[in-house]
């Protein structure tokens, strides 16, 4: 089984309309586990239109919660919060849940111990089946914390229902960026697929990304999306992969195709015959025969 995750420096590059195009190829020929790692802003589901099997939720730290009966009003929690989450309202003071970040400062203080930790319900997490395989993905809550922490639950979900159906892929689309979303997707890869655009701000956040795969030891190739809208970037990649003896595996043409398979809610590479399939199929033909 091998594990390829699809990466970018930035946003909008292209990372979610490379993956799906990925897994309808390889879909075609083998089994494989679809994973949307992005967890802030997951898309991916978007063109691959689910069909939800299992809901989990997502407990991802701790919140506090004051028990009002208990509670002398004695306003110590208030002056220790340093998230200004507790308020006093009708006489009795409350925790506003969203400021909360679980310090537990106010519990520890409290002379009445009216303070108690709950596990804060941070996001949900999905088994899905698509029309390509099944598709693990999950959406955390706005303004909640530990989002590597749950890329990391849905990965070993993943694995477990890859081994359980002998999948020969694990295809993950993962997040924007170096945070700790990127580096719990790209954990156990077998090869990370980085999407650039060829603009001045792709260009030194690809140098970023790489930097992180390079520090954790996971091969890395890159693939240019758009790649024509700027001829002097992409030379700028192209010279960054030679530098750094990095396989550049694709150039893949602007083109408005794209934006009609979005709108339809398909993979590019299932409408007809167009320049943006011809090279997503000559990237599946290379990296199908790379040593994972």
């Amino acid at each position: 089984m091998k594990q390829l995750v699809v990466l970018s420096g930035k946003g909008g590059t292209g990372k979610t309309t490379v993956t799906a195009a990925l897994a309808h190829l390889i879909s075609r020929e083998q089994r494989l586990v679809l994973v949307d790692a992005d967890v802030d802003a997951p898309n991916l589901e978007l063109l691959l239109r689910p069909t939800r099997l299992r809901e989990t939720p997502f407990y991802g730290g701790k919140q506090a919660v004051i028990d009002t009966e208990s509670c002398t009003a004695c306003g110590r929690c208030a002056e220790v919060c340093r998230y200004d989450a507790v308020a006093q309202q009708d006489g009795a003071y409350r925790i506003d849940g969203t400021a909360c970040e679980g310090c537990a400062a106010c519990y520890y203080q409290c002379p009445a111990e009216a303070v108690r930790l709950e596990d804060a319900h941070s996001g949900d997490w999905f088994h899905s089946q698509t029309r390509f395989g099944p598709f693990v993905h999950a959406c955390l809550r706005p303004g909640e914390e530990n989002s590597g922490k749950l890329v990391s639950t849905i990965k070993q979900q993943a694995l477990l229902l890859a081994d359980e159906q002998a999948a020969d892929w694990i295809v993950v689309d993962g997040s924007p960026g170096i945070g700790c979303p990127v580096i719990a997707a790209v954990t156990g890869a077998d090869l990370a697929l980085m999407v650039a655009e060829p603009t001045v701000s792709a260009v030194h956040d690809l140098e970023r990304a790489l930097q992180v795969t390079a520090h954790f030891d996971i091969p890395a190739a890159v693939c240019v999306n758009k790649s024509d809208i700027h001829p002097p970037a992409l030379e700028r990649i192209e010279k960054l992969c030679r530098e750094q003896d990095i396989p550049l595996l694709a150039r893949i043409p602007y083109d408005e195709i794209v934006v009609q398979a979005m709108r339809q809610g398909l993979a590019v590479t299932e409408i007809g015959e167009n320049p943006v399939r011809c090279q997503m199929e000559h990237l599946w033909d290379v990296l199908r025969g790379l040593d994972l």
